[in-house]
């Protein structure tokens, strides 16, 4: 019979495997950089950084700041609803416009300013149209932002490189989140909640300067529209061919559910402790965001090594499969510490999702010179999907509960999740052709 190795033995052999792991993630990060120069890794890094740190005053934060004021559960849902509906109408062109205009840089800058006049009218004028027609703003800069910056990145690192940049992105995001998630937490509990959107529009500054220090001549048209290289460059597959596309489809049908049932959970979550009166309100919710937001910082680059090692797939289950457990865990314990442990899950999801939607429609329009258009597209129907999401959950909340609330968003997450598992292919290359 042989001896039972001791405890303190394994030890040195999960630290070994754990070094190899990270061994083997630096040798593919280092694989895979590019030519682009210190200034524009660095621009894009911090321009990722800052616009998550003008964004953070929104979403979560509008519906705990309207809930303070009295608004009910019905007009918070539909506040947010506006926000989701008016990406919806802006991620389509503002897609073409990523992949028809050289000048990406301008249009990140022009959506970073349509934020801070979001944010000023939030802070400064309340009221239910100004309060409709800032969430109008916020959701039409969505448009113009998440295209183009996916678009530059491709056009920095093409698509080889794509895995671990926007691993990196996305790192980058969760940073500047949970600091300013903190930073805005305080404000509201020390100062006042309107503070918190003067500060996230003092933020556009920064935000506008880290892009400054990207250089356009380095952002490949071709490559940032994911074009067939060579003498195609120029070509662009028609509009009708992205429906065409069959795996295209049906992955945008998954994620429309997992953004149904995933979108609505933190709000829900921060009106309900809103309406507890805790003293304490905006600080709690700044610790479920900032739970969630590490938990990316630390996994996102992660995710993009591992979808090269494992493929798309596996990750992409477990990324939609989480938001039921997630649910599940909250139909049943809604007390602060089992919120926690809900978004430490919903770290690992984002972290999952943020990397593997960009990487997934990138390999499934290479070649196509419409990668930014098809991002346009699903996100739209994210928004949409969201913006339902948020009005519908608002009103089932408020008149049968959140067990009832979040059963129903669990039920749908494992629809989306059997999906994926049986119909969708794997969509990483053999070999990419950049």
């Amino acid at each position: 019979m042989g001896a039972t190795p001791a405890p303190a033995a394994t030890a040195p052999k999960k630290r070994s495997r754990i070094r190899r792991a990270a061994s083997q993630y630096r040798h593919a990060r280092r694989s895979l950089r590019t030519p682009a120069s210190v200034n524009s890794r660095r621009g894009l890094d911090w321009a990722n950084f800052f616009i998550a740190d003008v964004q953070t005053g929104f979403g979560t934060f509008v519906a705990f700041y309207l809930a303070s004021l009295g608004w009910s559960h019905r007009n918070v849902g539909f506040a947010l609803g506006v926000s989701g509906l008016a990406a919806v109408l802006g991620l389509i062109p503002g897609g073409a416009l990523a992949d028809a205009v050289p000048l990406k840089r301008g249009l990140v800058a022009a959506g970073v300013a349509m934020i801070c006049t979001a944010a000023l009218i939030l802070a400064l004028a309340p009221t239910l149209p100004l309060v409709f027609a800032a969430m109008t703003l916020h959701g039409l800069s969505a448009g113009l932002i998440t295209p183009t910056v996916s678009a530059i990145s491709l056009g920095l690192v093409g698509r080889r490189g794509m895995s671990v940049r926007t691993g990196r992105n996305f790192r980058f995001s969760a940073a500047g989140t949970v600091l300013t998630a903190t930073l805005l937490g305080a404000i509201g509990s020390f100062l006042s909640p309107w503070a918190i959107f003067l500060a996230a529009a003092a933020l556009c500054m920064p935000a506008v300067v880290a892009l400054s220090y990207i250089r356009p001549e380095e952002i490949d048209y071709a490559r940032a529209r994911n074009a067939s290289p060579g003498e195609r460059a120029r070509q662009f597959h028609r509009v009708i061919d992205l429906a065409k596309n069959h795996p295209l489809v049906l992955f945008a049908g998954c994620l429309v559910l997992f953004q149904f049932t995933n979108a609505s959970i933190l709000p829900l979550i921060g009106e309900g402790i809103a309406a507890s009166g805790a003293a304490s309100g905006s600080l709690r919710l700044s610790g479920l965001i900032i739970a969630s937001q590490v938990v990316v910082a630390v996994l996102a680059p992660w995710a993009g090594y591992l979808s090269e090692q494992r493929g798309r797939k596996p990750l992409l289950l477990v990324g939609i499969g989480l938001v039921a457990v997630r649910a599940l865990l909250l139909a049943f314990a809604i007390n602060y510490p089992s919120m926690v442990l809900t978004q430490l899950l919903d770290g690992i999801t984002g972290a999952i999702m943020n990397v593997l939607t960009v990487l997934i429609i990138t390999d499934l329009t290479a070649g196509s010179g419409r990668f930014n258009l098809a991002q346009g597209v699903i996100a739209s129907m994210m928004g949409a999907a969201a913006a339902l999401s948020v009005g519908i959950t608002g009103f089932v909340f408020q008149e049968f509960g959140h067990v009832v609330s979040f059963l129903a968003i669990a039920g749908v997450a494992v629809t989306a999740t059997a999906i994926a598992w049986i119909f969708l292919p794997e969509t990483k290359p053999g070999q990419y052709q950049d």
